[in-house]
């Protein structure tokens, strides 16, 4: 299995020492959505491409992934890819429209629905492999991270059939018929298991599972309703021994149960202080976060100062931490902005 030799070339860096809560020589640092729209390189190589076809040729999938850790020198490159691709891959039609996210056809309704969606094979997803290969070979030391949607999340698009302000739909299903609710999230537990897996054996040295609308849903209903599926994701990827994060939005009431669900580091939005997040977590975790993406539109000395905020709570935390937004890189942010963050987190944190 290629991952195995990757694993090891990589665990010496700081980015995964970090997620294991041990001594790194400055905190690494790297941004979700780094790869993508903030860049103009980005948008010179998907220019005519729609958005799924770049997540499934492999020359893009590498460029796109290797240019921010070429501009901005953050300390590892997250897989270019979109949450929906493996649903793409088992045959569901959908698209992601631009300007508005991924647009399902006909949205799930029925028990009937669940036959639509088999399990995802490797080879459905040839091109991940191949892509991962390409990367891997470039980035030497600097670690992949592998990512999928949560089973929530990626519930919640299905049955709606596209974003949703309120999830109304997806939760009369996961209150009206709790058991269609767990046998839906289940299948896909399963389907973005393989996806995982799949990364990971082709050499990603980390995982992040997204889960961008789990903060629609109380702790009670998080424990029922939606850990148990992204339990099951994150064990299955658990016997390669590669750091496993978990992240949604809007979950400071969830932090708990984030990493509760099978998490070696925990994401963090910016509504929480780290050294709250910690508390809230719980020992043996590592933190990953959390300055507020708007930030990155204030001056220098301002990025600087919350920026510093943000690595004295991580300090007063005492565990393991990646800096991090607290969610992912806004389309209009100056990569310049980016690059002196980066700058400023790997000078103000050397140990040696």
């Amino acid at each position: 299995m290629r991952g195995v030799s990757t694993h090891q070339q990589t665990a010496a860096s700081p980015f995964i020492r970090a997620c294991r809560n041990e001594p790194v020589p400055h905190t690494p640092v790297w941004f979700m959505r780094q790869a993508g729209r903030s860049l103009p390189e980005y948008h010179k190589v998907r220019e005519g491409v729609p958005m799924l076809e770049s997540c499934m040729r492999p020359d893009l999938i590498a460029e796109i992934t290797l240019q921010p850790v070429r501009r901005h020198k953050v300390d590892a490159a997250i897989y270019f890819s979109d949450i929906m691709v493996p649903l793409k891959a088992i045959g569901l039609d959908l698209d992601i429209k631009p300007g508005v996210g991924p647009v399902v056809a006909d949205p799930f309704r029925s028990r009937q629905d669940l036959a639509r969606l088999r399990d995802l094979e490797p080879s459905d997803v040839g091109y991940v492999t191949e892509a991962v290969g390409m990367l891997t070979a470039e980035l030497g030391e600097t670690p992949l991270i592998g990512f999928t949607g949560a089973p929530f999340t990626l519930a919640s698009y299905l049955v709606e059939g596209g974003p949703s302000r309120n999830h109304e739909r997806t939760k009369a299903l996961m209150y009206g018929d709790p058991q269609l609710w767990h046998d839906l999230l289940d299948r896909l537990a399963d389907i973005t298991a393989t996806f995982l897996k799949v990364q990971v054996e082709a050499g990603a040295s980390a995982v992040q599972l997204f889960d961008s609308w789990a903060g629609a849903v109380s702790p009670a209903d998080y424990r029922s309703h939606v850990l148990p599926a992204s339990a099951k994701v994150l064990k299955a990827v658990e016997g390669y021994g590669v750091p496993r994060i978990h992240y949604g939005v809007g979950t400071g009431e969830l932090l708990g149960l984030l990493g509760e669900a099978g998490a070696d580091v925990v994401g963090v939005d910016w509504r929480v202080p780290l050294d709250e997040a910690a508390r809230r977590v719980g020992p043996g975790k590592a933190l990953q976060g959390n300055l507020d993406p708007a930030v990155l539109f204030a001056p220098t000395e301002a990025v600087e100062q919350k920026a510093r905020e943000v690595l004295d709570a991580a300090a007063a935390a005492g565990t393991g931490h990646i800096f991090n937004l607290g969610h992912g890189v806004i389309p209009s942010t100056d990569p310049d902005a980016l690059s002196r963050l980066v700058e400023f987190v790997h000078r103000t944190t050397q140990t040696a």
